[in-house]
């Protein structure tokens, strides 16, 4: 769970990582207030579509497959991991 909230909130921080990296090849500095005013809230809703096409993307492209989990198990004394068959 860890893992796919992260990958989200990068997704999420992509714009403004973009936007940072403008203003330093056109040798602004990306610290000051000035420059992010009246940006913030496109920077907001781009991260948020980013992500939200991200996640339907996954989701869609998700590998399914069809048959029953057979969930991790003793067998004869031995460890059997779950599967699906």
């Amino acid at each position: 769970m860890t893992r796919a909230f992260t990958e989200e909130f990068l997704l999420f921080l992509v714009p403004f990582a973009l936007y940072a990296l403008w203003l330093v090849a056109r040798k602004r500095t990306p610290l000051a207030r000035v420059h992010w005013n009246g940006k913030v809230s496109w920077l907001l809703l781009a991260g948020l579509a980013f992500a939200s096409l991200w996640l339907v993307y996954t989701g869609l492209s998700a590998p399914r497959s069809k048959g029953a989990y057979v969930p991790a198990h003793m067998e004869n004394g031995r460890f059997v991991p779950g599967r699906v068959e």
